[in-house]
């Protein structure tokens, strides 16, 4: 398969988007944007990423439409849909996450899966907190967990639609 990269400045850093001809595979955020390099050719695919995570960060869109087509065993695949799931605004705890996959006692393994998300953003890991409420394990930093659960505010939503 042959993939296509392209970067994107964001409020919270570089955004690097990778994709095939037709679907995404990867968004990461980038601590570092030194080594920033878009590919030659850019499908039509990473266009429309870019500009619907623009919106989002603008507050202009709360769903994302976009081919995706993460790479991760059956059971991460599980958890990134059921992750789909969870509206812009709400949270989910991973104890309810795993109460929603059948199994109570997979919480450690849906919080791996959770962590292992290759979709920053599009796949709403950020919205899946601790069971008490707190901001717990988030790969891109947990100031990035807080300013995007902040940005996704419901009564903060309410004046920009």
């Amino acid at each position: 398969m042959n993939l296509h990269t392209i970067h994107t400045k964001t409020p919270l850093g570089v955004a690097r988007i990778i994709s095939s001809s037709s679907a995404i595979c990867e968004i990461s955020v980038l601590d570092d944007d030194s080594v920033i390099k878009n590919s030659e050719e850019i499908p039509q695919v990473l266009h429309d990423c870019v500009l619907q995570l623009q919106e989002y960060f603008e507050g202009k869109r709360i769903q994302f439409e976009l081919p995706l087509a993460p790479q991760g065993t059956d059971f991460q695949q599980k958890v990134w849909k059921e992750l789909l799931k969870i509206h812009f605004g709400k949270t989910c705890s991973y104890l309810e996450l795993s109460k929603k996959l059948g199994d109570v006692k997979a919480i450690r393994a849906v919080a791996a899966a959770n962590g292992k998300n290759p979709l920053w953003i599009v796949v709403p890991c950020h919205r899946v907190i601790g069971s008490d409420g707190s901001l717990t394990g988030y790969a891109g930093g947990l100031w990035r967990k807080k300013w995007l659960l902040d940005h996704e505010n419901p009564v903060k939503q309410q004046s920009l639609f």
